[in-house]
């Protein structure tokens, strides 16, 4: 898979304490494919979780209310309970999101990583999976929920927890080929 995205520009849009394993794992994976990740949130300096245990940190490669939509070919959306139900009510953030779906770009989201797609009224008729807490919120939103591994849904990709990230990765770097290049 090395350079199948090369010129890719991917945004991975996160607030404080998202789970570790579902930012860093895919975004090394799009990093080996060729992709250039950038890390975007309203908080500069970020602190990841494991589970229920602090990670490590990282600072944002760009502000929320700095970043452009147009600029970017894919969207990846970790998860990680708090980061899931603080960034879900964050304007920018729906904004950001609803921008992406828009232009029909691809979209990645694992875990509670969904619940911003939910909150921004995006997930009717999508059939997804996420982490199992979840599915009564995608159900009331109008979609349709599945206890699967990794869903590809279109142009989106939805996996359930850090057990299911090599399926996950795999299916978003494929969804990811697939899109068209902004870089002339």
């Amino acid at each position: 898979m090395a350079g199948t995205l090369q010129g890719k520009r991917v945004a991975a849009l996160v607030d404080d304490r998202f789970e570790a394993a579902e930012l860093f794992e895919p975004k090394q994976a799009l990093e080996q494919a060729g992709a250039q990740v950038e890390v975007i949130s309203r908080h500069a300096r970020l602190t990841s979780m494991r589970h229920h245990d602090p990670g490590p940190t990282l600072a944002r490669d760009r502000a929320l209310d700095q970043a452009d939509a147009g600029d970017y070919d894919a969207l990846l959306l970790p998860g990680g309970v708090v980061n899931g139900d603080s960034l879900r009510i964050v304007p920018e953030a729906q904004r950001f999101v609803k921008l992406i779906a828009g232009a029909q770009k691809p979209i990645a989201v694992i875990c509670h990583g969904g619940w911003i797609l939910i909150s921004s009224g995006l997930v009717r008729g999508r059939t997804l999976t996420s982490w199992p807490t979840l599915q009564d919120d995608y159900r009331n939103a109008g979609a349709h929920w599945v206890d699967r591994e990794v869903v590809r849904d279109g142009n989106w990709v939805s996996s359930r927890k850090p057990d299911d990230i090599p399926a996950f990765n795999r299916e978003m770097l494929a969804l990811f080929a697939e899109g068209r290049t902004l870089a002339a």
